[in-house]
């Protein structure tokens, strides 16, 4: 696992990768249903698509709904901004132009399988974290530390989870 930055504005990234012995369209399946996202994360609860959409593409949106110990619950709308099958998939958060996160899953074949990466960037929009920065900016360092540990264990474990459940 490797993540970057310090503060909100240097929007930090967090990433991770691992090796699914399926091929990538197999993996991709698992990745592009985002309905079943909320059963390998332990903050989002539950994801709809809008507007009709039942799958990703560039432009569908969907609404993911979480809950955290420190947050409380909350709802984002999701952008699709790339999805490149069975490639790249990934969403903008709030506002596609000035997201408050972005979340990207890239597939490759490799040794026979597939080497699954999330990606994830914070920022640059304002989200529920600015909230508490804007109370405490001199704990700003530590608090973005604390989230983006957080995001590199989520990621982890979601890694985790396609590959149990592609590998079965």
């Amino acid at each position: 696992m490797e993540w970057t930055g310090a503060r909100y504005a240097d929007k930090p990234t967090a990433e991770a990768e691992t090796w699914i012995d399926a091929p990538p369209e197999r993996v991709w399946s698992l990745v592009a249903d985002v309905g079943q996202m909320p059963e390998m994360s332990t903050e989002l609860r539950s994801v709809e698509w809008c507007d009709g959409a039942t799958a990703p593409a560039v432009g569908n949106r969907f609404v993911g709904r979480s809950k955290h110990p420190a947050f409380g619950e909350w709802a984002t709308t999701s952008h699709v901004i790339e999805c490149e099958e069975p490639r790249v998939f990934a969403w903008a958060v709030e506002d596609p132009e000035f997201p408050t996160a972005v979340w990207r899953f890239t597939l490759e074949p490799a040794d026979g399988g597939t080497r699954l990466r999330q990606w994830m960037q914070m920022g640059p929009g304002r989200s529920g974290l600015s909230v508490a920065i804007d109370e405490m900016p001199d704990k700003e360092q530590k608090i973005v530390f604390v989230r983006m540990r957080e995001f590199e264990s989520s990621i982890i474990g979601t890694l985790a989870a396609i590959k149990q459940r592609v590998e079965g």
